[in-house]
């Protein structure tokens, strides 16, 4: 009688941890798949505050280019991104990029685990788009979409994950996570690695810096500097902000995604 009653307390206790475990698992999931929700309602925001401050003539050029951020930037970093950022998660091998697996989504999967599940995936190419976005700002007026989307794709499918698998990967070589023995430039010989908690260095540094450097290629925008003929104007023309309705809105927008960029992080 004694053993029966004390087997089935114990099987209580089990079946009580292992609804535990899998209730954690669940807060962990829904946490994460809001997080990446709010960052990706960041492309909205990005999107407002662009709008508001082109002229109006070039409103629906800049919203396409915020959409094409998102859908561009989703087929560079599920096919090719995600690979080169965290390819290979449990490699013991010291790599500039990622690994073997990931390449076109091969690899991932429905299970818990922020490497290795779509939910994972999902949360970085909402911030993978994020970095693609500060530029449209920086290129606004001034860019033909052609040229826009070959950026957009690159820059998701390459140039973005080569700096995060640098920084946020176990085997990053700048990483002060770096997990392979031996491994880790700067930990072996300074004994400290780059720390980048939400992305400071990681997406806004790349971002603006790819924003740089787009400005410095395409110039300022006609008529600012010079008239048409070419002659220099006695002052920089200004071009008056489409709505500035609009600009607050995308602010507070980003504002509300933050919460999801930090936090998450």
């Amino acid at each position: 009688m004694h053993g029966q009653i004390a087997r089935r307390l114990a099987n209580r206790q089990l079946d009580a941890a292992s609804d535990l475990a899998a209730f954690k698992t669940d807060v962990d999931n829904f946490y994460l798949l809001f997080a990446g929700a709010c960052v990706f309602l960041m492309q909205a925001g990005f999107a407002m505050l662009c709008a508001g401050s082109v002229r109006a003539k070039n409103v629906k050029n800049i919203m396409l280019k915020n959409i094409l951020d998102a859908c561009g930037g989703a087929i560079g970093f599920y096919t090719l991104g995600y690979a080169i950022a965290y390819g290979d998660p449990y490699s013991t091998l010291d790599r500039f990029l990622g690994g073997t697996t990931y390449w076109g989504g091969d690899g991932l999967d429905s299970g818990a685990g922020m490497d290795t599940s779509y939910m994972g995936w999902f949360f970085q190419f909402a911030f993978a788009a994020t970095a693609a976005t500060i530029v449209a700002g920086t290129v606004a007026e001034r860019c033909k979409m052609s040229a826009y989307i070959c950026y957009s794709l690159f820059l998701t499918a390459f140039v973005y994950p080569v700096v995060v698998h640098a920084v946020w990967s176990s085997a990053g070589f700048l990483s002060s996570f770096n997990s392979v023995e031996g491994g880790g430039k700067l930990m072996v010989e300074h004994g400290a690695g780059v720390i980048d908690f939400a992305g400071s260095g990681v997406v806004h540094m790349t971002g603006g810096v790819t924003a740089l450097i787009a400005a410095a290629i395409l110039g300022a925008r006609k008529g600012r500097f010079h008239d048409a003929d070419g002659n220099p104007l006695p002052e920089p023309h200004t071009f008056p902000p489409h709505s500035v309705s609009l600009q607050v809105l995308g602010t507070f927008i980003l504002w509300f995604g933050w919460y999801g960029f930090s936090p998450g992080s």
